[in-house]
């Protein structure tokens, strides 16, 4: 009935690195940096996405630049609240708006009075019920885990600013932990390598390129090296130093211990039945963080548990949003959501 009436389903990815937003019939119709730049001088918006992303480290002092999310949290929520405003606008999405259903996909750190005021921010314009899920959640759903079933899967989602673990079974989430340690402390953890090692300042896009190009958990064949250019913090000069697989492998190790802890926690804590599934089914590598290299060979070693990479790591957020429209619609149709069945099915038959 809600796709031959063609009523919008509207959602949502608000990470730390970056904001995605998906129209039903429409695919991904907005994919940029959460990022936003401020006039000091009159707190007015002058831009955001990759616009303000070019603007790092070229601003003046009329200028700020500010990140909503940082490390799963709203930093700003006037700043949230705008950037919902204007992704909206910017898109042209008013018209959709009657009788719409929408989702935002948040980190778990994100308090219900946030979550209270961005639902608010699409209340405004117009949406007959707005949902608040959990990243991690979404991620099991765009990495192709059926979370309906009573049955256990465990969720390991690496994204830019925290690292969320969950075991999820019968629809929603029993267990999950948060963890401040993801892409960005990987970079941070580089940077600070280098410099300690090599006497030299690189910036943190230098760091992530020696991640994606070098950094690895497990030794691989034809191992690299890499040549990186940074300012010798003594002299001041420019400086070229070389970067091989096996310093970056240490110093994402030292970083990926603490995932592995917090996996051990969630597993301590995970009820028998649930532990059984999970002795089956293993475990799932969403976000960013799934690309770094040979991570599930790392887990498996570690764990001997089936351990699967999400086709798409990135994008495994939006991608479960569009799998949970079907979800949203049988549950509005059977009253889970109080107070809007009525009048959600009212506004079909218009």
């Amino acid at each position: 009935m809600y796709k031959e009436l063609n009523r919008p389903f509207i959602s949502l990815d608000l990470g730390t690195s970056n904001i995605l937003a998906y129209v039903s019939g429409q695919g991904i119709v907005y994919n940029q940096p959460s990022l936003m730049a401020y006039d000091v001088r009159t707190n007015k918006l002058i831009a955001i996405g990759q616009e303000a992303y070019e603007m790092v480290g070229k601003t003046n002092d009329n200028v700020r630049l500010i990140t909503p999310l940082v490390d799963g949290v709203i930093a700003d929520l006037d700043a949230a609240q705008d950037l919902l405003k204007h992704i909206f606008d910017r898109l042209k999405m008013m018209n959709f708006w009657k009788s719409s259903i929408v989702v935002l996909a948040c980190p778990s750190g994100v308090t219900e009075l946030e979550r209270d005021a961005l639902k608010m921010v699409a209340k405004d314009m117009g949406a007959s019920l707005v949902v608040v899920e959990e990243e991690v959640k979404m991620s099991a759903l765009g990495a192709g885990v059926n979370i309906e079933l009573p049955m256990g899967h465990l969720i390991v989602d690496i994204g830019g600013g925290t690292t969320d673990i969950a075991i999820i079974s019968a629809g929603d989430i029993v267990i999950s932990r948060s963890l401040k340690i993801a892409g960005n402390a990987f970079n941070d953890e580089i940077l600070k390598y280098v410099r300690a090692e090599y006497n030299i300042s690189i910036g943190l896009k230098t760091a992530e390129n020696i991640k994606k190009s070098v950094g690895s958990l497990v030794k691989y064949p034809n191992e690299r090296s890499m040549q990186i250019y940074g300012r010798d913090i003594v002299s001041g000069l420019p400086k070229e130093v070389t970067v091989n697989s096996e310093e970056i492998r240490n110093v994402l190790l030292g970083a990926f211990s603490k995932i592995t802890d917090l996996v051990i926690e969630i597993m301590e804590n995970t009820p028998p039945e649930l532990a059984g599934d999970i002795m089956k089914n293993g475990m799932v590598l969403c976000g960013g963080g799934a690309l770094v290299r040979n991570v599930d060979k790392y887990f498996f070693d570690i764990f001997q548990l089936p351990t699967k990479i999400a086709a798409d790591p990135l994008n495994c957020v939006i991608e479960g949003t569009k799998a949970y429209e079907k979800i949203i619609i049988k549950r509005v149709e059977a009253g889970d959501y109080e107070g809007t069945q009525d009048t959600y099915l009212q506004s079909l038959k218009k």
